[in-house]
């Protein structure tokens, strides 16, 4: 776009958004800063080629000219003859602008659709990242970050570490991200959700709902992904990427929308540390016979290791004690065997809830009833044949008659064949009940350990040491030392 003086239509000079589109003026730098230049009287003519070089929106096309003649500069467009300082300009603007904005939507869903098919075709669209480089379309493994993947892969699956911990042990082997400054949690955990290091490539992760504003948003279903397994070469095994994703899937929050760890197991968020007042987070670990337990730490100590003052003079870190859930579980069962309560009346009122939720409607349903009207069709049946045999009905009335009683007996039969089945469910709804009253009386009686239930009725543990370990329960003033808990 060229610019002309006041004084003597002097050309002043020319604005260029290089490579940046005309559909949106957000991003136009130099757009922008020649409306600036504008409204402070610097010119008060532009002249442009078309109406596609000055926006393809139209509401921009008309809100910026608007606005431009508030100031008194008018713009030409050379190719369309249409100068806004015109009476009629606003209209063939409009017009011209809506055909342009049409043409670069028409535009966007033929790029749209190329991607796509070149995206079936096995192209890959994106930069280069951690172990891959992206040359032409093609994925080619990067040796040097390849061994950091694999690395990140074995820490999190077979050491069973979090993903603070490994981020934290790259940072202290000066091991350097390939963007990101410093090694997060969030890179590793992304690092471990993406399908590209087994061999696999999802694309179409992100899409663009309006072609007049390019901004991105993450697809979630809105539209298809375009999915090929064993695409490139592998970086770790699916064996071992399927592992990682289900220790993480345990980990991350549900998808019925809980809050981000008061779900990922019992005893999240209710575990304290005596020492720094750190909530204990989950971990894995592995038995020396390769078995794996569940064990929990002080989120402090699991960050920044054993007390010791950082490089900003602060005092970080934590000596606070691990304990392992199986630990954790058999305190709450002792707690709750020791508690003095009404036992009887909250096994009875908890059955008293349960049993509505699973009751059958059986409301309406008479098995007496309908046996009976069985027999009496079959009485009716045999008359039939005694008055067809006599003489006192035609051949067409018997006929009529019968197939009158064999509709009604298909009826009858139908109903009684599912209320066979209802009597059935009645029977297991009982055994269901049987088991449920005792499952919760066990419970209640603290003879049986159960996860949820411990969830429901503690506050908090708080470790001090191993020799003491305070219990606080919901809605009672109850506190329950324990000693000797293994760790």
């Amino acid at each position: 776009m060229e610019f002309k003086e006041k004084s003597n239509c002097i050309k002043d000079s020319v604005y260029i958004d290089e490579g940046i589109s005309g559909t949106n003026t957000k991003k136009r730098k130099a757009f922008n800063r020649m409306i600036a230049s504008a409204k402070t009287g610097d010119f008060d003519l532009i002249i442009t080629k078309e109406i596609s070089r000055f926006a393809r929106n139209t509401l921009d096309s008309i809100f910026y000219t608007r606005d431009l003649k508030k100031y008194g500069v008018g713009v030409i467009f050379m190719n369309d003859n249409i100068n806004t300082l015109d009476g009629d300009a606003e209209l063939r603007l409009a017009i011209m602008s809506s055909i342009a904005q049409e043409e670069s939507r028409k535009t966007s869903e033929r790029v749209k659709w190329g991607q796509k098919r070149r995206m079936e075709q096995g192209v890959v669209f994106g930069r280069s990242m951690l172990g891959y480089d992206v040359k032409d379309g093609k994925m080619y493994i990067n040796e040097e970050g390849a061994k950091i993947v694999r690395l990140i892969f074995h820490k999190f699956a077979e050491e069973g570490k979090g993903s603070h911990v490994i981020a934290r042990e790259l940072q202290e082997n000066n091991i350097k991200p390939m963007r990101a400054k410093e090694w997060q949690n969030t890179v590793i955990l992304r690092i471990i959700r993406n399908e590209k290091y087994c061999g696999d490539l999802v694309q179409k992760k992100t899409y663009t709902p309006d072609f007049l504003s390019h901004e991105k948003k993450y697809n979630h279903g809105e539209e298809d992904f375009v999915i090929m397994k064993d695409h490139h070469e592998p970086i770790i095994s699916r064996e071992l990427f399927d592992r990682a994703n289900r220790i993480l899937d345990k980990k991350s929050l549900s998808q019925e929308g809980k809050s981000k760890y008061s779900s990922r197991y019992p005893f999240s968020g209710k575990i304290k540390c005596g020492c720094c007042g750190s909530s204990y987070v989950a971990r894995y670990k592995t038995r020396t016979n390769g078995s794996r337990y569940q064990a929990w730490r002080c989120l402090e100590a699991v960050k920044n290791g054993s007390p010791h003052i950082d490089k900003a003079g602060n005092p970080a870190g934590c000596r606070g004690l691990g304990i392992r859930n199986e630990d954790a579980v058999c305190i709450m069962h002792l707690v709750i065997r020791s508690l003095k309560y009404n036992k009887k009346k909250i096994a009875d009122h908890l059955i008293s809830i349960i049993k509505p939720v699973i009751a059958l409607d059986t409301a309406g349903t008479d098995f007496g009833k309908l046996e009976l009207q069985m027999k009496t069709i079959e009485g009716k049946r045999k008359k039939l044949i005694d008055l067809y045999m006599s003489g006192d009905i035609t051949k067409d009335e018997f006929t009529a008659a019968r197939a009158e009683c064999d509709h009604e007996t298909a009826r009858l039969q139908s109903v009684i064949g599912s209320t066979d089945k209802q009597k059935k469910q009645i029977v297991r709804q009982q055994e269901l009940i049987s088991k449920i009253t005792e499952a919760v009386n066990r419970l209640v009686d603290g003879v049986e350990y159960e996860d949820d239930f411990y969830k429901e009725i503690l506050d908090k543990m708080v470790v001090n040491d191993k020799d003491h370990i305070d219990v606080y329960l919901k809605l009672l003033p109850f506190k329950w030392s324990c000693t000797a808990v293994k760790t």
